[in-house]
Order: structure tokens, then sequence, then C-alpha cells
């Protein structure tokens, strides 16, 4: 029984043996039959595009501006500094006033408005100027020496110093002769004792100048008329002397001190 078992088996591998051999041949026969596959070649990959190149454009090249040339400057002189005075070499000055900011000058230089102080003048002669509205100016030449120093100018003091030379006419005849006025009076200065007169400036009833007839009238209160003609026969010379004059006595007569001679 066994035995039977053991070739039915050997016969069933020696069946499924020999078949697989036989379905083997069939399937190489009918693969050996049919056409080649075609290769498919594939193309090769196209060469990408060669980047064009920029072109850059090229600038003309411009020449560089020409360098004037110059000529070196030269060298700036040295300049010594100024030598500082020493404290005797120069003077003070302080300058005051009888009118409040009268303004002052000093050899025409400005300085200030009074009182003001000068300092580190230089010694030797100094003219001053002081002048104030509605007043007279004055001007005084001071000589500065080492040190302080004060001046006080007074322009309200009344200051007159006039001189014409002049010709009375009398009504026989005519006489030559000087007037002088200052803030203390007129006189009439003549070879003539009986022309002659010395009188305040407020002892005047009229001070007149006729320009076109080139007289100068004065007639004392109380007293004689006077009829002056300038020598020259220039009626400048009479306008400028009543000028002077007539505002000299305005100005006393509104309680300006007089100026001492």
């Amino acid at each position: 029984m066994i035995r039977r078992l053991f070739l039915l088996l050997a016969l069933l591998v020696a069946l499924g043996f020999g078949a697989g051999v036989y379905v083997g041949l069939i399937k190489t026969k009918w693969l050996a039959g049919l056409p080649e596959p075609a290769v498919v070649k594939k193309a090769p990959p196209a060469p990408a595009p060669r980047a064009t190149p920029e072109v850059k454009r090229v600038e003309p090249a411009v020449p560089p501006p020409a360098v004037e040339r110059r000529a070196p400057r030269p060298a700036p002189a040295k300049v010594e500094p100024a030598p500082v005075a020493s404290a005797a070499a120069v003077g003070l000055l302080t300058i005051q006033s009888d009118v409040p900011g009268a303004q002052v000058f000093i050899d025409r230089q400005f300085v200030g408005a009074a009182p003001v102080k000068a300092h580190e003048l230089t010694l030797g002669s100094h003219k001053v100027n002081v002048s104030a509205p509605g007043f007279e100016g004055v001007a005084e030449t001071i000589d500065v020496e080492p040190g302080p120093r004060e001046l006080t100018i007074k322009l309200r003091e009344v200051r007159l110093d006039a001189e014409i030379d002049v010709i009375h006419k009398h009504r026989m005849g005519s006489c030559t002769g000087r007037l002088v006025a200052t803030p203390q009076g007129m006189r009439y200065e003549t070879q003539d004792s009986s022309d002659r007169f010395d009188v305040a400036l407020g002892d005047f009833e009229a001070l007149e100048v006729d320009y076109l007839k080139k007289n100068l009238k004065l007639k004392i209160k109380k007293g004689r008329t006077f009829d002056f003609s300038d020598p020259a026969g220039n009626a400048d010379h009479l306008f400028v002397f009543h000028r002077d004059v007539v505002k000299a006595r305005e100005r006393l007569l509104k309680g300006d001190p007089p100026a001492t001679p």
C-alpha cells in the first residue's frame, strides 16, 4: 500500500514536471513568433539657447577739465601787534555837561553821550566838541596829561564873541568904528567920543538889519538911534553879526546864564 502511494506520488511529480516543461516550450515558441518591440530612441535634449550677451554702451571718454595753474599767493605780511601804551603814556578824560545826553566828539570821533569817559587818550593836544539840540555847540582844545582829568562843558551858558567893522552915518558926515558884542553887552568903539556906547544886550529897543539897503539899525532904550553900514558894502557881515546877537539876546531873556569872559 505504501509502495503504491509512493509510486502515485512519484507519478504526480513527474506529470507536474512534464507539464511545466511543455508549457515553457509552448510559451517560448509563442514569444519567438512575436515581432521584436521597436526601440524608441530618445532624442537628445535640445541645447539651451545661448544667452545674448548684453552690449554695454561705452560712453566716449571725456577728457578731464584743464587745470588752471595759478601763481602761488604771496604769504601775508606779518603784522606786528601795536605796542600797548603804558599807563604813564595815556590819559583818562571824563566829560560832563549841564545838558544830560549831549553828544561828545574827540578829534571828530564820536565818544558817547555825556557824561562819558574817554580811556587811553594819547598825551598832547585834542579837540573836544559837545553839542545838543537847541543849544550852541561848544568846541575846546585841551592838553591831555598822564592820569585822570575831568572836563565840564556848559551848553546852557550863552556864548557870544562877535566883532564887525562899521561906518556910523551922522546927520552931518560919518565916523568909522567897531561893534563888539559879548554876553555882557554891546559896545561901539570909535574915536568920536560922542558916539561911543556900551550897553547890555537887553537895553535895545530895536536891532534890525536891512539886507537890501546894507545897513544895521540899532536903537538904545531912551537913547539914540544908530545907523551902521559895512565899509566894504558887504551885507553878509552885517547879517551874521545881527543873527548872532539876536540869538544870544533871546537866550539871555529866557534865563540862560551868560558865559564868563
